[in-house]
């Protein structure tokens, strides 16, 4: 059998193709997303601060911040009585204090927007939004809804959540 060099550069052009796709949004291996700071400790942020993930995916946050410690915490009545923004049904977490080079993994099984942020840095916009598969309209719409009772959210920090549709078209948003 021959194969032509026009075969051959599609299969390669392929291959190359799929390298290039983002590593982290493949189903079954765990995302991270980065706690980190600038070096006086004036701005403290997650990166990625926005992602799009499958179901089942298991999303690890490493604090890199040689300067703070940080956590990761859900929106959630059962966390510090926040007003609710993860999925109905979906478990609350709370990594409780990051030190330096520590981390903290969990799995999202259910679909929908969830919304997180740093305790000790909410006040400073140190938010992010994890969406899990592909949620419908009514998720979209009920986020800003979800925020009724419990403490209300800082300004600084409902402004620094990416757009939903960002994060559904790019599938990972940066801080910019």
């Amino acid at each position: 059998m021959t194969i032509s060099r026009r075969a051959i550069l599609r299969i390669g052009g392929g291959f190359l193709a799929g390298l290039a796709w983002p590593r982290l949004l493949r189903a079954g291996e765990p995302v991270e997303i980065w706690m980190q700071g600038n070096t006086d400790g004036s701005q403290v942020w997650f990166d990625p601060v926005g992602l799009h993930v499958e179901p089942g995916q298991t999303i690890r946050w490493i604090n890199l911040d040689p300067g703070n410690s940080h956590t990761a915490t859900a929106y959630h009545p059962k966390n510090f009585e926040r007003p609710r923004r993860i999925p109905e049904g979906a478990e609350p977490w709370d990594s409780d204090y990051l030190l330096p080079n520590e981390s903290f993994s969990v799995t999202l099984a259910v679909e929908g927007i969830y919304d997180f942020y740093c305790v000790p840095h909410e006040h400073a916009g140190m938010v992010g939004r994890i969406i899990v598969g592909q949620p419908g309209r009514s998720s979209a719409t009920s986020v800003s809804a979800q925020a009724a009772g419990g403490e209300a959210i800082p300004e600084i920090a409902l402004q620094a959540f990416p757009p939903i549709d960002e994060i559904m078209r790019q599938g990972i948003v940066r801080r910019t």
